[in-house]
């Protein structure tokens, strides 16, 4: 097939396909050479970025898939509001995703003793939204199951690949904006001081990374048995005094 007729074909696929197309998929499909196919695909991406577009091609996941552009996304948000409700996170669902993200792959003890809380159902959130998976078992006393990022979170975040994870400073932001959550996370409380990756995240002074680094929010603490009656011992013995 001659350049036009590839590039229509091309863009039917992508256009087409549910998740991101791989080079190869679409080799396959149009029976041409792999270095042809990317060579189409490089002056697709660029006639897209022109402002006239609404649309553009991005390679994420290892493949290519239509987005639309930044600046239209929030009235294609108010769109897709009035259709079906967002993928929404809590904050502590927010916040245990992040702490997958950027220590993975990561226990679920690792995970509790960062955020302080019990994440048992958190985790179970995650993994049910598929925006994270398992990753074996860690050769440990117990061997606990190993968590890491799935390839729908890289969709969802529209990343190519884990090296194109934000700074800690910028993840809220972009949470906010790949998963089209505003109503379903809660603002962050900015009382944490000790972060996920020690002076450097402290040092961003944001409050996603303090609230990530820190034993979370009230509405995430899960108070035990032992825990609350601790707690009613120190306050009898407080009374008495």
């Amino acid at each position: 097939m001659n350049p036009m007729e590839l590039k229509g074909a091309l863009e039917a696929i992508i256009y087409a396909a549910d998740e991101p197309a791989t080079l190869d998929q679409i080799a396959n499909a149009v029976g041409d050479e792999k270095a042809t196919v990317r060579a189409a695909l490089d002056e697709m991406i660029a006639t897209y970025a022109t402002e006239d577009r609404g649309m553009e091609i991005r390679a994420v996941a290892g493949g290519y898939k239509f987005y639309t552009k930044p600046q239209h996304h929030e009235v294609v948000r108010r769109f897709i509001k009035s259709l079906r409700p967002p993928l929404r996170l809590t904050m502590p669902a927010l916040e245990t995703l992040a702490v997958i993200a950027y220590r993975q792959p990561v226990t679920g003890p690792e995970i509790q003793e960062i955020r302080g809380v019990n994440v048992s159902g958190v985790i179970k959130t995650l993994l049910e939204k598929r925006l994270i998976v398992t990753a074996g078992r860690k050769p440990v006393m117990g061997r606990p199951i190993l968590y890491r990022s799935s390839k729908e979170f890289l969709i969802r975040f529209g990343l190519s690949d884990l090296e194109e994870l934000p700074s800690l400073k910028e993840f809220e932001q972009l949470a906010r904006a790949a998963l089209g959550a505003d109503e379903g996370i809660a603002p962050i409380e900015p009382e944490l001081t000790e972060s996920l990756n020690g002076a450097d995240a402290a040092a961003s002074g944001t409050a996603a990374a303090e609230a990530m680094a820190e034993p979370g929010l009230p509405q995430d603490r899960q108070e035990t048995p032992e825990a609350a009656a601790e707690q009613s011992e120190h306050t009898k013995a407080e009374s008495a005094s």
